[in-house]
């Protein structure tokens, strides 16, 4: 139920961030180089909350040798603020390792590297976000028939606390996607969970493993399991003839500048399919040509010696994954002939995907007031401000689930720092109200809420 407020509220954040992964890393650090520029009068309140007990980013997924998809230019910062202390060249600087990195010639890190980086920014604004803490409503306050503030609810263990605030910024992330009618478990693992789960195997002698998926961590997935077992066979199983390069040339690349999020944004419904359509192969289920390569040659190798043990189960799909004592009796469906083969398997891991969190899932019955379109899609301007009914007054932005209005970089990081920037803008831009300076002590109390004072 909406709470009456019933007089002014002193001390409420302007900004409520739900989920610390490194596009509301990036809100925060645009927050803090605003409010250094203005200082304390005008800087802009703000707190974040995230479930996770610290920082972390696709860890099941940080193989050694992997590297970035993008480059180390699209920072946290550097497209926003190329001068910033926050960028990826100022944690080289900071770790010693700047003049290594420049003579390696390389755009790409080491994705655990850029983790790394992640951490090494985290860190940096640790002082405006709550670990451990999981967001579990949104509740709106009122006055005078119009919702002013919302109050966001989160727990700790036997804790819980209420912050008051005017805007909210949800980057929940994404959530893995298993292949349908099969689910996970202890042998059946998303790749996500993959240097998470891997270590089970140690000690023991596993013979087969099976790896769904066409893109660029199913690739990554087959390789690491491929070197990491010498003895164990793995079957690669995708729907195509085999893994498709990843368009990555220089005009293509366009689709991820910011200037093609306003085409994007403005252009009709058809032209944004098609684009969808024309450019998707820079970054669905595509490959880098270098792996891609990699693979078939260790692949003919192993068949010129007789050792094969690297298999390619092509124009095929997984349709079922049962776990039995020791195993996965799997069940690999040939898409041509649509004949149905037995697969047993140590371990099956589907590298199938994600999709976006729903955003809007966490704000209870105010999601009621946010607009949708015909297609039951979130309405979203351009600033990333979720369209709502006049009467919330409070700003609601997404960093993620935007793709049907924003174009492919809604969840990726090639546009992060822009992003953040212009949610910032927009909130300055509408303006905050009296009495936002200065940050509120969190509400606290055991096996209990209480509210804030108004």
């Amino acid at each position: 139920m909406p709470r009456a407020l019933p007089g002014d509220a002193a001390l409420i954040h302007d900004l409520i961030g739900i989920g610390f992964g490194p596009s509301n890393v990036a809100m925060a650090i645009a927050l803090s180089e605003h409010n250094e520029r203005v200082g304390r009068q005008e800087a802009v309140t703000a707190h974040f909350f995230e479930q996770q007990p610290g920082f972390g980013w696709h860890r099941g997924m940080l193989i050694d040798d992997a590297t970035m998809q993008v480059s180390f230019l699209k920072d946290l910062v550097t497209l926003r603020n190329p001068a910033s202390e926050y960028s990826f060249l100022c944690y080289l600087q900071s770790r010693g390792r700047l003049i290594d990195f420049v003579n390696h010639k390389n755009l790409f890190p080491l994705r655990v590297e850029f983790h790394d980086y992640f951490e090494w920014a985290a860190a940096k604004v640790d002082d405006m976000v709550s670990y451990g803490h999981r967001v579990v409503s949104v509740e709106p306050v009122v006055r005078d028939g119009v919702v002013e503030y919302l109050d966001v609810t989160a727990r700790s263990g036997d804790e819980t606390v209420v912050h008051r605030a005017r805007n909210l910024v949800i980057g929940t992330g994404l959530r893995p996607v298993m292949p349908e009618g099969v689910e996970r478990g202890e042998r059946v693992w998303h790749n996500s969970d993959l240097l998470r789960n891997i270590g089970a195997l140690d000690g023991t002698e596993p013979g087969r493993f099976v790896v769904v998926g066409a893109g660029q961590s199913a690739a990554e997935a087959v390789a690491y399991l491929h070197r990491r077992f010498p003895a164990a066979e793995v079957c690669a199983v995708f729907s195509r003839y085999g893994y498709s390069p990843a368009d990555d040339s220089s005009f293509a690349n366009r689709i991820f500048d910011p200037q093609a999020v306003d085409a994007y944004f403005t252009a009709p419904e058809e032209v944004k399919r098609r684009l969808m359509d024309y450019h998707g192969n820079t970054n669905y289920s595509v490959v880098d040509i270098d792996l891609i390569e990699d693979l078939y040659r260790q692949a003919y190798q192993e068949k010129v010696l007789g050792t094969e043990r690297l298999r390619f189960l092509n124009v095929s799909r997984l349709t079922a994954a049962e776990e039995i004592p020791g195993a996965v009796r799997a069940t690999v469906e040939n898409l041509v002939t649509g004949e149905s083969a037995p697969l047993e398997a140590d371990v099956v891991v589907c590298a199938t995907g994600y999709l976006p969190a729903d955003g809007l899932g966490v704000l209870g019955g105010v999601a009621d007031r946010c607009h949708r379109d015909e297609l039951g899609r979130v309405r979203v301007g351009r600033d990333y401000r979720v369209a709502t009914d006049p009467g919330l007054r409070c700003g609601i932005y997404l960093q993620g689930g935007t793709e049907h209005t924003h174009g492919i970089t809604s969840s990726l990081l090639s546009n992060t720092a822009v992003r953040v920037g212009e949610i910032l803008d927009s909130i300055l831009d509408r303006g905050r109200g009296a009495g936002s300076v200065g940050t509120p002590p969190p509400v606290t109390e055991k096996a209990g809420v209480r509210q804030p004072t108004p």
